[in-house]
């Protein structure tokens, strides 16, 4: 069960990561434009939190479920090897800030009145959150412990 949540993680960042430039595409086209905020742009917005919220649920349940975490935090040496810190601390700690960050843009953007506001909304937040998680990837696995 846990390679193939992995597997599923690993998959599910694409959508993580063509939602979010989806969406922002969609939220500056409407600035550029001016554009009113319409049901395209709020069906983009939302396919990214679920893809974000999806991600995250399965990436507590292998947080909690790793060896590579569990070998690092039962070391002693979580702060000191920057292997462990980064699998232990550094990525779910910045991805959940991450997608809190989003959350609270799509909500903000959906109780803002004017359009460009919520354009505006969704740009800064969804840009933070999708810059905080692609500082946080795995681009390269042999970094990771037991991996």
């Amino acid at each position: 069960m846990y390679s193939t949540l992995l597997m599923l993680h690993n998959l599910l960042r694409w959508g993580v990561l063509f939602g979010g430039l989806y969406a922002i595409t969609k939220s500056v086209l409407g600035i550029i434009n001016k554009r009113d905020f319409t049901a395209a742009e709020n069906r983009a917005h939302l396919i990214f939190v679920i893809f974000c919220h999806t991600q995250l649920l399965i990436g507590l349940i292998l947080y909690f479920t790793s060896p590579a975490v569990s070998e690092a935090l039962n070391s002693g040496m979580v702060m000191k090897n920057p292997a462990y810190r980064f699998v232990a601390v550094e990525h779910i700690a910045t991805m959940i800030i991450a997608i809190a960050l989003i959350q609270i843009g799509r909500t903000l953007s959906k109780k803002a009145t004017d359009a460009a506001s919520k354009h505006k909304k969704a740009i800064i937040y969804f840009g933070i959150g999708l810059i905080l998680i692609l500082s946080r990837i795995p681009w390269n696995k042999a970094m990771l412990p037991g991996m």
